[in-house]
């Protein structure tokens, strides 16, 4: 099953953007919207012998190759089996489609820019570089990342 998501209504408030929010672990990440292509089920990925240790591989994405990337790895957690709730959450960055592996997906938040808050300095002894802040929910805290930063080592424009 694919699940394609919707642009942001129109109408929404001008500082506001939705996030698509997902776990990985324990922790709840959240992406911009207007990256994500699509939540994919396909997990059955190629191996690319000689890639880096956070590639899992590569999967055919209605005849485009999308490289899967482990966040676990990527975020320095430890790794996990894929379960039922696993999926591949389609991102665009850098001009190409990147599959992120996901423990599960949760849900679409509308966050204003005033209601983001600074990374902790110290959030699970990840590098707080990959974040653009977070967003405190009544019950946890959702980490917003920068995609760009955390595939390509350089921060959006």
């Amino acid at each position: 099953m694919t699940t394609l998501l919707k642009s942001p209504a129109i109408g929404s408030e001008p500082s506001a953007k939705q996030y698509a929010t997902f776990y990985v672990g324990d922790l709840l990440l959240g992406v911009d919207i207007h990256q994500v292509q699509e939540i994919n089920r396909q997990l059955d990925v190629t191996s690319v012998p000689g890639a880096p240790d956070f590639v899992r591989g590569v999967i055919n994405l209605r005849g485009d190759v999308a490289t899967v990337v482990d966040l676990r790895t990527l975020l320095g957690l430890a790794e996990t089996e894929k379960t039922r709730d696993t999926r591949n959450l389609i991102v665009h960055s850098g001009g190409e489609a990147i599959g992120l592996w996901v423990d599960r997906i949760s849900d679409i938040l509308e966050v204003s820019d005033h209601e983001i808050n600074p990374t902790p300095t110290n959030l699970d002894g990840i590098d707080n570089r990959f974040f653009i802040g977070v967003y405190l929910l009544e019950t946890e805290l959702v980490v917003l990342l920068d995609i760009d930063q955390l595939l390509t080592g350089k921060p959006a424009d």
